[in-house]
């Protein structure tokens, strides 16, 4: 490989690597973008809006628009509780319903 061939390819990277790091910093993001960010094929986005089970905006009816702090809250909405957290949660329900004593 070429000199010239190595600095285009590193250049390239760069390129990239800048171009995700300003996707980082937008707080409005396009479809694709989105697609990235969720890492979610086209056709699967598209079912989530079109059921309405994901949040977005069609500001002029065509295009779709997503706000990236309400997708981080829809991607954590479904919180699982740990072990002992369930653990926890059991001996309280026991201690209310006084099936154990104290």
């Amino acid at each position: 490989m070429s000199q010239d061939h190595l600095i285009i390819e590193r250049l390239e990277r760069i390129e990239r690597l800048l171009s995700n790091q300003a996707q980082g910093i937008k707080e409005v993001l396009s479809f694709n973008e989105t697609c990235q960010y969720l890492e979610l094929s086209q056709s699967h986005l598209y079912k989530l809006t079109s059921t309405g089970n994901i949040p977005h905006y069609k500001p002029n009816g065509k295009k779709l628009y997503f706000k990236r702090s309400e997708l981080d809250s829809w991607l954590l909405r479904n919180r699982s509780n740990d072990r002992e957290e369930v653990d926890q949660m059991a001996a309280n329900y026991l201690i209310k319903k006084g099936r154990i004593k104290l």
